[in-house]
């Protein structure tokens, strides 16, 4: 691993993470290319400011759950591989309905070249610290729909509030979001912004 990477969990005490690419759940239906263990890996930066946000979403009754953070160059490559393929219906209903998934691209929910593998983008969600439940944003991690635009028509009250909440605290905290992705954002000031590295997490 790049000596400016380490393992979030370690850096940052008290965060959650499941790391959906080294799962079967997520919208390629299996593990992906480059993601041998779950954990989620990340620059220094990206840490520190990560720190920052635990503290400021605590204050306001919620934890960091997260989905991924530094992403392989050959994850991307498999994402495109896997969209070109003739489409089998496996994920299509939970993460991309309205589209085909050779549109995913095209239309922004996946890049070729992705901020994930510069080592300072994360998906993430907030959770209650009182009960432990991840809170509602109206849409799960890679629902690729307009619905998962911030400040998307469709979702309730709560949901808007609660996306309303991760947004104040990351951008508070040195991050710019993704405005198709209520989930994603990248750190301000990244200290590899052209540089996509592609080593394996272990």
């Amino acid at each position: 691993m790049n000596d400016d990477f380490v393992y979030v969990d370690d850096r940052v005490p008290g965060v959650r993470w499941d790391a959906k690419y080294a799962t079967w759940d997520n919208f390629t239906g299996k593990p992906v290319d480059g993601y041998f263990a779950n954990r989620i890996v990340g620059t220094r930066s990206l840490c520190a400011a990560l720190e920052q946000a635990r503290e400021k979403a605590a204050s306001l009754g919620f934890g960091l759950l997260l989905w991924d953070g530094y992403r392989p160059q050959r994850a991307v490559d498999c994402f495109l591989r896997w969209s070109q393929q003739p489409e089998d219906g496996r994920t299509k209903l939970r993460h991309y309905p309205n589209i085909d998934r050779t549109q995913l691209f095209k239309h922004g929910y996946v890049a070729a070249k992705s901020g994930h593998s510069r080592g300072s983008a994360v998906d993430l969600t907030l959770y209650h610290l009182a009960t432990g439940e991840p809170a509602p944003m109206g849409g799960g991690h890679d629902l690729m729909d307009p619905i998962s635009r911030h400040r998307a028509r469709g979702i309730t009250p709560t949901e808007a509030q609660n996306r309303e909440h991760l947004r104040s605290v990351m951008e508070d905290c040195g991050f710019d979001r993704y405005d198709c992705e209520w989930w994603h954002y990248t750190l301000r000031n990244e200290p590899h912004p052209d540089v996509h590295f592609d080593f394996p997490i272990t």
